[in-house]
């Protein structure tokens, strides 16, 4: 249609037209004039009505779906987040309740041997290369660490210390082939030279080649001039082999050392020696021996049989 003054004139009697029949509509209420020619028109345009919002109902709930899955997907991954973040604290508490009862057992052998100990943790391990056995820890000079201290921890006698820096030391370790240190019996008091053989027992010489030992025997270290660089009465090990003596002057052990050199976390290092040697009250207690269960048979006389076992005569047939 084109824009003419009879085109302009409609336009405005239809819009005067249909705001008239709104303000009598809205007057009407429900007795409004209007109202069965709006009911002959949702006759009319009620089943378009319905089809165009069964058409578009299922968009909209696909946005929702998507949106709700966006949701979704967003706290389960703020669930995953806060389960790994549990599982972490969960190991982290299981890591220091390791070390925590490390720490006691380190704490109640220098009670009982009357050592002064500076805690320390392994930071490192050395290379192993051509079998020599270190590690590193974090204490160092700044901790009053010197170099030929004795180290231990709450199983026994770990090693000794061999270099110094200002944060950390390195810790030559007891099964090092190069590492030697003076050995006394439990009870016997025989005394005896352990070296290191590196993943296998220490060996001992002892310089009583007629000594009785026993397999299940016991070893503390004997102590050093001045304590340096080893203190008396720390754990070594226990006696898994005794070789024969064959009339040598020394006779030769092997030994099952306490500490297991490659499970090393928490160690102290003796910064002060006891005032008298513990003997050998820092060993472990022994193992109660378990008792062998006895069985006793008791034999029930049969009901057909006689009390004094003779079968009579018209049986024996």
């Amino acid at each position: 249609m084109r824009d003419t003054r009879e085109s302009r004139l409609l336009l405005v009697l239809l819009v005067a037209v249909a705001f008239a029949l709104i303000t009598v509509d809205i007057r009407g209420g429900e007795d409004s004039p209007v109202d069965g020619a709006r009911q002959a028109a949702a006759t009319v345009f009620g089943p378009i009505e319905d089809g165009m919002s069964a058409a578009v109902d299922p968009v909209g709930n696909a946005v929702s779906a998507i949106r709700d899955s966006g949701e979704r997907h967003d706290r389960l991954a703020e669930l995953e987040k806060e389960n790994a973040a549990l599982e972490a604290k969960l190991g982290s508490d299981d890591r220091n309740r390791s070390r925590l009862a490390q720490l006691d057992k380190m704490l109640k052998i220098s009670g009982r041997g009357q050592y002064g100990i500076k805690g320390a943790e392994v930071i490192a391990i050395g290379a192993a290369q051509g079998f020599s056995w270190t590690v590193t820890i974090d204490v160092g000079a700044n901790d009053g660490i010197k170099r030929d201290m004795t180290v231990l921890n709450g199983d026994g006698l770990v090693g000794r210390v061999t270099t110094v820096g200002p944060n950390i030391a390195t810790v030559l370790l007891a099964n090092d082939p190069d590492f030697t240190v003076g050995t006394r019996m439990e009870a016997s008091d025989e005394l005896g030279f352990a070296s290191g053989q590196g993943d296998r027992p220490l060996r001992v010489e002892l310089l009583n080649g007629k000594a009785e030992i026993n397999k299940g025997d016991r070893l503390v270290t004997f102590g050093s001039q001045a304590d340096k660089p080893f203190v008396p009465g720390v754990p070594v090990g226990v006696v898994s082999r005794v070789d024969p003596s064959g009339g040598d002057l020394t006779r030769t052990l092997y030994v099952t050392p306490y500490v297991s050199f490659t499970k090393l976390d928490v160690v102290g290092v003796v910064v002060e020696a006891p005032k008298q040697d513990p003997r050998d009250t820092v060993l472990p207690d022994k193992p109660r021996p378990t008792p062998t269960p006895t069985v006793t048979v008791t034999v029930t006389p049969s009901a057909e049989m006689p009390v004094d076992g003779q079968i009579p005569p018209e049986q024996e047939q």
